[in-house]
């Protein structure tokens, strides 16, 4: 495969995101992975922050990987990818000012594109993982991270969930952070093409949906009517590698089938029952 430049790459996905068509995401966690998708044809890529958080620390979801440790994984695919990759990149690891670094350091990784999410994470104890900060701290959070950004062509994707919160508040978010300037929107928790409908008719700036595979999303040509150009259905690839890699060492050690799916296993050896004795231990704030 021909060598391309982060920039040309970034190029690309910006092509996708003026195209009138809508692109499936390759789940890549590596550089074998991401070569993989590439020769397969797949126009883009998203390295996942969990999935980042399952390889590099085998730990869940509960925002643990550290900025360095996500950009030396994002280095590791730069330096090889011939497909433009999105990094998942949180909520930018902190404030407006962790915001900026992060687009620094992922910028010279060479990833394509990036998603700022307005999570408030590490999320508080005993409170959800999908509760959102203030709307006008997410918009400064997207104005740092274009004030960040050398390159031009790399793409600020402003991200919210769609599921947590009403429909009014969803417009008037993403309304203001296309209005600051971010490239495109990204949404979580879209339940059908009704509900998506009543955001999209308030936006001009590109969509992209993480469905985990929601069989109601499932026609290309209406999603791409939307205005819906990049589609995350999950990270079954690397799943499938950790099922694989039980699978194979099971057999070497001559031990019975287990019938442990490829998501419970990553939950049975993420020791996520230890994180959550842990914060009852610690982070339980007692009067």
């Amino acid at each position: 495969m021909q060598r391309t430049s982060h920039h040309t790459l970034r190029a690309n996905f910006r092509k996708l995101l003026e195209s009138n068509a809508c692109y499936h995401t390759a789940s890549v966690f590596d550089p074998m992975s991401a070569r993989i998708a590439a020769d397969l044809g797949f126009e883009v890529g998203i390295l996942g922050g969990s999935v980042a958080s399952l390889q590099v620390l085998a730990a869940p979801d509960f925002a643990l990987i550290t900025l360095s440790e996500f950009v030396e994984q994002a280095v590791r695919i730069g330096r090889v990818s011939r497909l433009p990759v999105i990094a998942d990149a949180d909520h930018g690891y902190g404030n407006a000012l962790n915001v900026m670094r992060t687009v620094i350091e992922l910028e010279r990784a060479g990833i394509a594109a990036l998603t700022i999410e307005d999570t408030l994470l590490p999320a508080k104890f005993g409170h959800r993982s999908t509760d959102l900060i203030g709307m006008f701290e997410a918009v400064g959070k997207i104005r740092a991270a274009l004030e960040a950004r050398i390159d031009p062509a790399m793409s600020i994707i402003a991200r919210t969930h769609a599921g947590v919160i009403g429909v009014a508040e969803v417009i008037a978010r993403t309304k203001a952070y296309q209005e600051a300037g971010a490239d495109g929107i990204c949404l979580v928790g879209i339940e059908d093409f009704d509900h998506l409908e009543q955001i999209a008719e308030h936006l001009s700036v590109p969509l992209m949906l993480v469905t985990y595979g929601n069989p109601r999303l499932r026609d290309n040509a209406r999603l791409a009517a939307l205005g819906v150009r990049i589609v995350v259905n999950g990270h079954a690839a690397y799943f499938a590698a950790i099922k694989a890699t039980y699978d194979c060492l099971r057999e070497q050690r001559q031990i019975d089938a287990s019938d442990l799916t490829a998501s419970e296993l990553s939950v049975k050896y993420s020791t996520a029952e230890e994180y959550m004795v842990w914060a009852e231990e610690y982070m339980q704030v007692k009067e």
